[in-house]
């Protein structure tokens, strides 16, 4: 290991696979899996423990001319300095007081153990850079094939609402293709608007530096070799407990001995899985239609 102590941000659209990423990596044992912290809907955000500034927006935009909010809270959370009073004046529902207890452990037992924070947040998707240049972190960004996310959008009943993009001026200022969005706000046309979203993102991250792009399919289809590749993009040791902990969690579904358990009621987050099949679900929650629409619409 290069001796480095930078965080990892794992981010992409929703649905583009950063659990998935997130939970492999933790794997190395080297790091404290942070969930969400930019997600405005609580749980799993609005935990200021976790991140002790205000998030107002869903894709939240983080840039230098409103670094003076977000970041010395991010670099608390980084360091992994857990806000225990913070957190109890803010949140003190049962399910809170769980939370608050297994982040506090797992930030001062990281602290105290040298490992380093890891942030999967796919809403911090076009602040990519920000993180990378500001924070150092070390970001991998995954990107789904359009209509295989519109599927697993459509399959959750997902949609996205346009105004809390357009409703930052830095954002639309930094990256006019926002703008194109605005025709779509009020649509009830699910597919025209996560394709729209879909085109957004690509085109912020194809300007984005210090930010490794991951095709979320190549990854599926060959997860050790892809794995092994991140761990050394994120300066993690590929060790044979690692290797053994991804295997079992991507490749051999419905074994009594899996490499993780998610022990949470989301229907979005990650499980043990066989990661290839993932790769054709679309199949059975689009028609040839939408399908056809979709490749036109990203083409």
């Amino acid at each position: 290991m290069g001796g480095r102590v930078n965080p990892v941000l794992v981010t992409g659209l929703p649905r583009s696979g950063t659990s998935w990423v997130g939970k492999m990596l933790a794997a190395s044992g080297e790091l404290v899996y942070v969930n969400e912290p930019l997600n405005p809907q609580h749980p799993p955000g609005r935990c200021p423990g976790v991140l002790r500034a205000g998030v107002t927006h869903r894709f939240q935009y983080i840039c230098d001319d409103n670094s003076a909010h977000w970041l010395p809270a991010f670099r608390d959370t980084v360091a992994l300095r857990y806000g225990w009073l913070a957190e109890l004046r803010a949140n003190r529902s049962p399910y809170d007081l769980a939370r608050l207890v297994r982040y506090g452990t797992a930030f001062a037992w990281g602290r105290r153990t040298g490992r380093r924070a890891l942030l999967d947040d796919p809403f911090a998707v076009l602040s990519a850079s920000w993180f990378a240049r500001t924070l150092g972190c070390t970001v991998i960004a995954l990107v789904r094939d359009p209509v295989s996310l519109a599927g697993s959008w459509t399959r959750l009943g997902w949609t996205v609402y346009f105004h809390e993009l357009l409703e930052q001026p830095l954002l639309v200022r930094d990256h006019p293709e926002v703008e194109e969005l605005r025709a779509l706000v009020g649509s009830q046309d699910r597919i025209a608007k996560i394709c729209a979203l879909w085109r957004v993102a690509r085109a912020v991250l194809a300007r984005a530096e210090g930010v490794t792009v991951v095709s979320y399919e190549d990854l599926a289809g060959a997860p050790l070799p892809g794995f092994r590749r991140l761990y050394e993009v994120a300066d993690l040791r590929w060790s044979p407990a690692a290797e053994r902990r991804v295997t079992r969690a991507c490749t051999t579904p419905g074994t009594a001995e899996r490499g993780f358990a998610w022990s949470g009621l989301s229907r979005t987050a990650y499980r043990p899985m066989d990661s290839s099949s993932a790769l054709h679900s679309y199949r059975d929650r689009l028609t040839d239609a939408e399908i056809a629409t979709i490749r036109t619409l990203t083409s």
